[in-house]
């Protein structure tokens, strides 16, 4: 069982995303927790567009940095997978993310709301070769919600998959840069 399947076993959308990286599983472990996940153009200009960064903004994106910004740290098999979540209504412009405890996001249901739950797992395909692979999924409370973030989630699906694409490129830049 994966910690998405923990945290949000059914769900109204799933987008998933994986990129082989020429290191050790730790090397990359090691840099997820330590790229800076906004280190693109790509990324800065969608986080943005949808009001998550301060245009000026310099300072890094990390996991770290995301868990302050409102992502709640759910569960973490250290070396191996961790899962993010995230409670809101994201298909309005500020998002309207709750903050919810990692003990009570399984069961968060109140309506109007959406849930998120976003991982990160490492699969070791040899000394030096490891997959890592992104999942997001999103679970509406209710029928409401579903009609809205439809419609919201048909425009941002393809970015949100750009995004993740772009994240773990830093990643995979990040581990390669101290294999050397």
């Amino acid at each position: 069982m994966t910690l998405a399947d923990r945290y949000l076993p059914s769900y109204d959308a799933r987008i998933r995303h994986a990129r082989n990286v020429a290191a050790s599983a730790p090397a990359v472990w090691l840099a997820l927790h330590r790229a800076d996940l906004g280190d693109s153009a790509l990324i800065r200009a969608l986080l943005t567009i949808r009001g998550l960064r301060s245009p000026r903004s310099r300072r890094r994106l990390t996991l770290a940095s995301l868990a302050r910004a409102g992502f709640t740290p759910l569960a973490e098999c250290p070396g191996r997978a961790l899962a993010l979540g995230l409670v809101g209504k994201f298909w309005t412009p500020s998002g309207s993310r709750l903050a919810v405890a990692s003990d009570a996001f399984r069961d968060f249901a109140r309506p109007g709301y959406a849930k998120a739950v976003w991982t990160f797992a490492l699969e070791e395909l040899g000394p030096d070769v490891t997959r890592i692979v992104t999942e997001t999924r999103v679970a509406c409370v209710d029928a409401g919600s579903r009609r809205r973030f439809r419609l919201y989630w048909l425009v941002v699906r393809p970015f949100s998959g750009m995004l993740r694409g772009a994240m773990l490129r830093a990643v995979a830049r990040e581990a390669t840069r101290s294999q050397v």
